[in-house]
């Protein structure tokens, strides 16, 4: 039998294996190239010589909360900017866009019970809404409408009152820790995922129905307080409790629009007293005073962008980024400046090894995700892929909402360079994995890429999509973006758009971790012989035009010519 294999079979046996391995099919299933040598020397930096806690603390601590238009947030702006310079990289500059609308920013508050007894109480103001003009002091009315038809209970009762303006939460003990990662069975559950949406959240038509009818209700509660002038508006805060208050905005960024009242989000303990107070009979009052600031000076928002320039593939580019912005309660330190602080020390450890990539890294620090992905979906339309400019009226449709810019697609040079898109905001957990994105050609790119990296906890991969980050405005224009699989930790129940949303809720040891795997996803994408595989454009996506072509120039600084373009168009 062995002579006979020797003679005949073999052969056959080994011109079959030659002309497999020469073949194109054998080419598509090569295993992906990792460079563990390079992955080494970024563990070994991102372990041993971190910035990444340094560089968060400086943005939450001492720039302090970044609403999109504010003042901070142009601090951070710049800072950002600069520390990208102080590292090496280039092209680093503010890109505007917009016009988003006037900025807001909160100098002080003081909310206090005077009467039936003193007492201070938690309560923060909502974004974009005026202050008191001093100290105000007001009977308290607790205003339960839950149907248009319950407003005339109130007609002619809130001249000059507080008024709280939402139900009694019940509020129950913690039985369970508030901090939670995901466990075996988590992780299997979603690498078992069979969906292959890519669009994000998926609400069913009575969840919608709820929403347009709470947008109504709410609609109808501003022109009757408009009409019926209450000196403060005062609801509880919509999740949370010990303290705890989520807080975002309620009013109009337009100087013309018409202006929203003195509004505050109050901590949950002591909104039920009061309205339990009222229901006993007692007569309460309250002494508030709010300060807040408008800015209409620069209607313009503005992204930070910097790059570490590729060699032989220099002109196609991979991307990497985070939302800069947050709101106020707190300092946004989970939400999101974990991620730039992470997608920062990403590019930190890359530039500081001398690692040459073959393509361009980009990264991008986003304004506006807050408001609804604005930043991103503006640099996304500028340089990649436009539609049209949404109907009027879309900022009040829940579904236009949650769908994003709708109507044809209209692709432009720079589309066909990007490889593709990294993003992080999911808080301050360790990276668990990566969200295919309903894009299952990338699944044997990643599980290569994860394999150094499964005793830190990365190994997961699941076609099923996260929503509500920056990641989408790349994916709805047909481009390869990815959000990493992150441990929740305490995101949702505790510091998610709230006054504990602070330096002190971070996870040192997982920010480390979530810089060195996406410091080498980064690098090794810029490193492929091939660019990302892409899922199907979006159907009626037009090529561009014959005579555009990439813009390869350094961009410049573009916020004053484009804050100028804005004022013209006021």
């Amino acid at each position: 039998m062995q002579q006979y294999f020797k003679r005949t079979l073999a052969p056959i046996v080994f011109a079959l294996i030659f002309s497999l391995t020469s073949s194109p099919l054998m080419a598509q299933i090569a295993p992906e190239k990792v460079d563990l040598e390079a992955i080494s020397k970024i563990k070994t930096e991102g372990l041993e010589r971190s910035q990444v806690m340094d560089t968060l603390s400086y943005l939450t601590d001492v720039i302090g909360p970044r609403l999109t238009g504010s003042p901070n947030l142009r601090n951070a702006n710049e800072w950002t900017r600069n520390k990208f310079i102080e590292w090496g990289l280039q092209n680093s500059h503010l890109e505007a866009w917009g016009p988003f609308g006037r900025g807001w920013s909160l100098e002080r508050v003081s909310v206090h019970l005077v009467e039936p007894y003193s007492a201070p109480l938690i309560a923060y103001p909502e974004a974009w809404t005026p202050g008191t003009n001093g100290t105000v002091t007001g009977e308290v009315v607790w205003m339960d409408v839950k149907t248009a038809d319950d407003f005339e209970k109130y007609r002619g009762k809130l001249k000059g009152a507080i008024v709280l303006t939402s139900p009694l939460r019940e509020v129950k003990a913690h039985f369970k820790p508030e901090g939670v990662r995901l466990s075996d069975e988590d992780l299997l559950k979603l690498a078992n995922a069979e969906s292959a949406g890519g669009g994000g959240r998926n609400y069913s038509d009575d969840a919608i129905k709820r929403m347009r009818e709470t947008m109504e209700l709410n609609r109808k509660k501003a022109e009757f307080f408009r009409t019926e002038a209450p000196a403060v508006l005062i609801s509880a805060s919509r999740a949370g409790d010990g303290g705890t208050v989520f807080v975002q905005g309620n009013g109009p960024r337009d100087k013309n629009a018409p202006q929203a009242m003195p509004s505050l989000s109050m901590a949950v303990e002591h909104y039920g007293r009061l309205v339990r107070m009222i229901q006993k009979g007692a007569k309460v009052r309250l002494e508030v005073n709010i300060a807040t600031k408008f800015y209409d000076d620069d209607a313009m928002a503005y992204n930070t962008v910097a790059e570490i320039p590729g060699t032989d593939k220099k002109d196609e580019i991979v991307m990497l980024g985070a939302h800069m912005d947050s709101w106020h309660g707190g300092t946004g330190a989970t939400d999101n400046g974990a991620g730039c602080a992470v997608a920062m020390e990403a590019v930190r450890i890359i530039k500081t090894l001398g690692l040459q990539p073959r393509r361009t890294i980009r990264v991008a620090l986003w304004s506006g995700e807050e408001q609804g992905l604005l930043g991103s979906r503006a640099y996304v339309s500028e340089h990649f892929a436009s539609r049209p400019a949404p109907p009027a009226g879309a900022q009040n449709d829940p579904v236009a909402m949650m769908r994003g810019p709708q109507g044809p697609l209209t692709l432009k040079p720079e589309h066909a360079k990007l490889s593709a898109y990294f993003n992080l905001d999911n808080g301050t957990g360790k990276v668990r994995g990566v969200y295919l994105q309903g894009n299952e050609a990338v699944r044997p790119i990643f599980r290569a890429w994860l394999a150094p990296f499964k005793e830190m906890g990365a190994s997961t991969l699941t076609i099923s999509n996260t929503g509500g980050t920056d990641h989408q405005a790349f994916d709805g224009v047909g481009l390869p973006g990815f959000q990493f699989i992150q441990d929740e930790v305490e995101y949702d129940t505790r510091t998610h758009h709230s006054n504990q949303d602070v330096f002190e809720r971070i996870q040192a040891d997982d920010m480390k971790q979530a810089a060195i795997i996406m410091a080498s996803f980064i690098y090794q994408a810029a490193m492929r012989d091939e660019m990302f595989p892409r899922k199907p454009l979006p159907p009626g996506a037009q090529p561009p035009k014959a005579a555009e072509a990439p813009d390869s120039k350094p961009q410049a600084d573009t916020r004053q010519a484009k804050s100028k373009q804005a004022k013209s168009q006021q």
